[in-house]
């Protein structure tokens, strides 16, 4: 899986009609929304204002709106070019002002498709790993295996206390969740323990 940490704009003319293509990320239906509003406001006199989005990598959710284009002729081609780049936590607004000339349904499927597309092409992708986030709590004076482990496996530390012990909130890739598991429990007999927190996601540039 993929996201996109910046925001991209195309816009072309398709027989007299007028596309504007905005993708953007989004965390949430809610997050999408507000940026909904926001470009309805820029473009208040525009024909359609057409969309999709992806979110939540760990369970994804997506959502199409043909916003009165005949049904399947605009959301869905917008979130079949995010299927097909694999992107989530991403949302793609197109905007269209009529031009006067019917382009029918294949001609607004391209377009629509096309505007997504365009846009895609335009952003900087970076890949999502899946994780499982685990905590562990640690004597300071076994700070040297935490380091061992995290010089094993694949690890990103999300968050980290530091008391009278300390207690870390480890991210690992999910492939490698089960040994590092494994590698902690055998490491409780000298203070380390460890609560499995869930499912999650780290994203790596890859540019």
């Amino acid at each position: 899986m993929n996201t996109i940490t910046e925001n991209r704009q195309h816009s072309f003319r398709e027989t007299g009609s007028k596309f504007i293509g905005h993708l953007f990320p989004v965390t949430s239906r809610e997050h999408f929304e507000h940026k909904l509003n926001d470009i309805k406001s820029k473009y208040p006199d525009a024909t359609h204002h057409c969309y999709a989005w992806r979110i939540n990598p760990t369970a994804v959710e997506e959502f199409s709106q043909d916003d009165g284009e005949p049904s399947g002729t605009a959301g869905q081609p917008i979130l079949n070019k995010l299927k097909s780049h694999e992107v989530v936590n991403c949302g793609c607004i197109v905007v269209r002002y009529y031009g006067g000339t019917k382009l029918g349904t294949s001609g607004l499927i391209q377009a629509y498709g096309r505007s997504a597309e365009l846009c895609l092409q335009k952003a900087k992708l970076s890949s999502i790993i899946p994780t499982q986030n685990i905590e562990i709590t640690y004597p300071y004076n076994q700070q040297k295996e935490i380091d061992q482990l995290k010089n094993r496996f694949d690890l990103k530390e999300i968050e980290g206390q530091y008391l009278e012990k300390v207690t870390i909130k480890m991210a690992c890739r999910s492939d490698q969740a089960d040994d590092f598991w494994d590698a902690l429990k055998q490491l409780e007999h000298i203070g380390i323990t460890a609560e499995r927190l869930g499912n999650g996601y780290v994203t790596m540039s890859n540019n």
